[in-house]
């Protein structure tokens, strides 16, 4: 199975569209997305190319591949103009015998871990910040911000196949790996 992890869109239909060249190129069965797709919050400026009604638009003729959970700029307002669910605070899935827990981060995180068993992988947004890390047995990966990347890092989204997880900068190549092998 071949699935896309992107998170922090904030409303730029610019970074969505370059995503969505991403999502046409790599061809995943879904398209997961970890909140925060429409609004930009009161912490952060507008990102490059904010137009929320585009992103709109962009998504969802998507609806049937998306697994979305909301994120903490996400609300009752956004599920009246996306087609597909935005509203849980988790989801998850299942990959190759692989347990995947899919959430924001502002609730769950490395610091704050859901009751997840050993092996589990939880995959999260939010910080904007892409990082892999191994947390009392639970595999931790931030797949950083498509719109407001932080802390230098690029415009990015994660790519899991055959049990291995890339990070991808959208305008470029893969910078990161992650293998459960």
């Amino acid at each position: 199975m071949k699935l896309m992890f992107v998170s922090d869109i904030h409303g730029s239909g610019l970074w969505c569209k370059r995503m969505l060249a991403v999502y046409e190129r790599e061809k995943p069965e879904k398209l997961c997305l970890l909140g925060d797709i429409l609004y930009h919050g009161p912490r952060n400026d507008l990102p490059e190319g904010h137009a929320p009604k585009e992103v709109i638009k962009l998504l969802n003729p998507l609806k049937n591949k998306v697994v979305c959970v909301r994120g903490n700029c996400d609300t009752e307002v956004d599920q009246m103009v996306l087609d597909f669910p935005v509203l849980a605070d988790y989801a998850l899935l299942y990959a190759d015998g692989t347990e995947m827990f899919l959430t924001h981060g502002h609730r769950y995180g490395p610091q704050s871990l859901p009751p997840l068993s050993e092996g589990v992988v939880m995959i999260n947004g939010h910080t904007h910040i892409p990082k892999a890390e191994l947390v009392d047995g639970v595999h931790c990966l931030n797949c950083g911000s498509a719109a407001i990347p932080k802390e230098g890092s690029p415009h990015s989204c994660i790519i899991y196949e055959d049990m291995c997880f890339r990070w991808l900068d959208i305008c470029g190549g893969v910078f990161l790996e992650y293998s459960l092998r």
